[in-house]
């Protein structure tokens, strides 16, 4: 796995001295991290001590043979690589004008439509403390394709320097190896409605809401991002609106012909915690949801983590219908806070007494979701199950100079003709039960592998550099 890649890199060259080849040379104030990953594109963005015109070397099978250069001289950076190969590994590193950044790995997106999808979630967590760091260093272990951050991102009240200190430095090797996707909490709106949050993010954009909302797909799942912040009225008109929003959600969902559909934002329609139920969001959001076959909602908020049954309305759906099943994941580093309450009808567990994440595997037609501690122990464990028609055949990877590239994340797509969106997946509750076996090569909860957990990554000399194409690793499964 490119996890232990990483460990195995560091450690050969913990002990070489750095020898930067020019005095002009910066070092990085903020380690790479990616953004906007799709199938045949990447964004690395990173920031620099110093102005320099830096590039990003990659390549695949180890190599790092291929450059493109940063269209600016300043210190802050977000290098765009295109003409990549969907679900391919890809080795980078940031050549900051003369000293280089320790090599690393990450995964494009695969061919749309493959039916395989690995993702992690959470909120809550921007503290820059030992919850945190643990939270991530275990869904790193995890090998994810992707990251969604479910908003808090930045406590207290996500300032430029909150963001640097409790978002990039205690999370930097997961970013740096994981693309992610965010959505913004209370918390980031406390600065100028959320302006440090979208001056140091690289989203997907939607047409009418830019980066407040947005949606893409990865292999055969559709993910929506909503901004519950400007839904529930903390951000101005100028800027975003619950209608303008809301007719949005539902012209993508009605577009989306994926078999699985995933909604992610910030305040939970369904929470037995110390916010409680955000009415609002309860109201406007779930009949679209229902209408348009979402199957899982993923929020934050409340300090803790809950699963209700498939819900319909402001009830409990039937035994007998499919739909949305509505998680809080805001275990992710913030101070738990006890349940207070008694457990509702329409709840199916609570935890309010272990940070951890939401590790889901979207197979063909199973949907397999475990909310893991950092240590492993499995705080809820449950499968949404849907008939998918046959492939005509499994996707292959795009041959270059074939067909046109696919569209980036966000990128919206005219209506086609496709075939109707099966309903949201039936519920199979087995909270408790335990994890599946754990990779062979999943890494030690406390170890960050590829970067230094400082603010600078080390800055390798040019013997180290060549050692990087010598190893090898399978490419991801």
């Amino acid at each position: 796995m490119h996890r232990l890649y990483s460990l195995a890199l560091g450690a050969a060259t913990a002990a070489l001295t750095l020898t930067a080849s020019s005095a002009s040379a910066a070092s990085l104030t903020r380690q790479p991290y990616l953004q906007r990953v799709g199938p045949d594109t990447a964004t690395i963005a990173f920031r620099l001590d110093a102005s320099c015109v830096p590039s990003v070397r990659y390549g695949t099978n180890g190599l790092t043979d291929q450059s493109a250069q940063s269209e600016t001289g300043s210190r802050n950076h977000a290098i765009v690589l295109n003409g990549l190969q969907p679900g391919t590994e890809y080795t980078y590193l940031v050549d900051a004008c003369g000293a280089r950044t320790n090599p690393v790995r990450f995964s494009t997106a695969p061919v749309p439509g493959t039916r395989r999808v690995h993702f992690t979630a959470v909120g809550d967590f921007g503290m820059n403390n030992a919850d945190q760091r643990n939270v991530a260093n275990a869904m790193l272990a995890r090998d994810p394709e992707l990251f969604l951050m479910l908003g808090d991102n930045a406590y207290d009240a996500g300032t430029e320097e909150e963001f640097q200190n409790n978002l990039f430095v205690p999370m930097a090797p997961l970013l740096s190896q994981v693309p992610f996707f965010a959505v913004p909490g209370n918390h980031e709106y406390v600065t100028n409605k959320g302006q440090p949050y979208f001056d140091n993010l690289y989203l997907p954009t939607s047409k009418s809401g830019g980066e407040y909302y947005y949606s893409f797909d990865w292999g055969h799942v559709h993910f929506v991002a909503i901004d519950s912040n400007c839904a529930i009225g903390l951000s101005s008109a100028d800027r975003c609106t619950l209608a303008a929003q809301k007719k949005w959600v539902e012209e993508d969902l009605a577009a989306s012909s994926a078999p699985w559909k995933v909604v992610f934002f910030h305040h939970p329609p369904w929470s037995s915690g110390d916010h409680g139920s955000q009415r609002l969001m309860q109201r406007e959001f779930p009949p679209l949801f229902e209408k348009y076959g979402v199957d899982l909602v993923l929020t934050g908020h409340d300090h803790h983590y809950e699963r209700t049954h498939a819900m319909q309305g402001t009830s409990v759906a039937p035994s007998n219908t499919r739909q949305p099943v509505y998680l809080v994941v805001g275990s992710g580093g913030a101070s738990l806070r006890p349940l207070e309450t008694s457990k509702p009808s329409w709840a199916v567990l609570r935890n309010d007494s272990d940070h951890g994440y939401l590790d889901v595997t979207v197979r063909d037609g199973t949907l397999s979701a475990q909310a893991l501690t950092p240590s492993g122990k499995v705080m809820d464990s449950f499968t949404l199950t849907k008939e998918l028609p046959p492939l005509e055949s499994e996707p292959a990877p795009e041959q270059p100079g074939t067909s046109e590239p696919s569209a980036p994340p966000g990128t919206e797509q005219p209506g086609t003709s496709q075939p109707s969106t099966p309903a949201p997946g039936t519920v199979t509750q087995n909270p408790g039960l335990p994890a599946g076996p754990e990779d062979s090569e999943n890494l030690d909860p406390n170890m960050q592998p590829g970067c230094s957990a400082g603010p600078a990554m080390a800055l390798l000399p040019a013997g180290a550099w060549v050692l990087a194409g010598v190893l090898r690793r399978r490419r991801r499964r």
